[in-house]
């Protein structure tokens, strides 16, 4: 091999080296800031992430939102109609924000089952509510029906 074609070699490989570091740097800060999705179904089945941020997304319970008088915290409760996890948020709620209605918050789970949420986004029309949400209130409302035609059968059985 001549000095020419070693040093053209070196450089190819130094070029190699360089795009496969900065794609490996670039796929490890991009599953760093991913942010998953989670039921309150899911979330009591204890399948969230521990000390990282995801999304939880449902309907807002009725009868459930509390707002502190002498600050911006917000409790309420948000359930995928099978199951039910408390959320904490301090801030300015969005104008679409109400009982019954799709939410999706953006946080963390907290001390005794709370999830402390950072941000809160809420459905923008009547006709829309976030494809996760959707099939998760779907998932749980067949879970329900699954769950009660069994209890049903057993009854009967006995």
């Amino acid at each position: 091999m001549t000095p020419k074609r070693k040093k053209r070699l070196m450089v190819i490989l130094a070029i190699v080296c360089g795009v496969g570091i900065a794609v490996a740097l670039a796929v490890n800060a991009f599953r760093q800031n991913m942010l998953y999705f989670f039921t309150p179904t899911q979330i009591k089945a204890g399948e969230q992430p521990d000390k990282r941020s995801f999304r939880l997304g449902g309907l807002v319970a009725k009868n459930s939102v509390e707002r502190a008088k002498d600050s911006l915290l917000i409790r309420f409760d948000v359930t995928d109609t099978h199951e039910t996890i408390k959320v904490e948020y301090s801030g300015i709620l969005p104008d679409l924000f109400r009982e019954g209605q799709g939410v999706v918050a953006i946080g963390q789970m907290g001390e005794k089952e709370v999830f402390k949420a950072d941000e809160i986004l809420a459905k923008h029309d009547e006709n829309y509510m976030p494809p996760e949400v959707a099939d998760a209130l779907e998932q749980a409302h067949n879970k329900g029906v699954a769950e009660k035609a069994a209890m049903d059968v057993k009854s009967a059985n006995q």
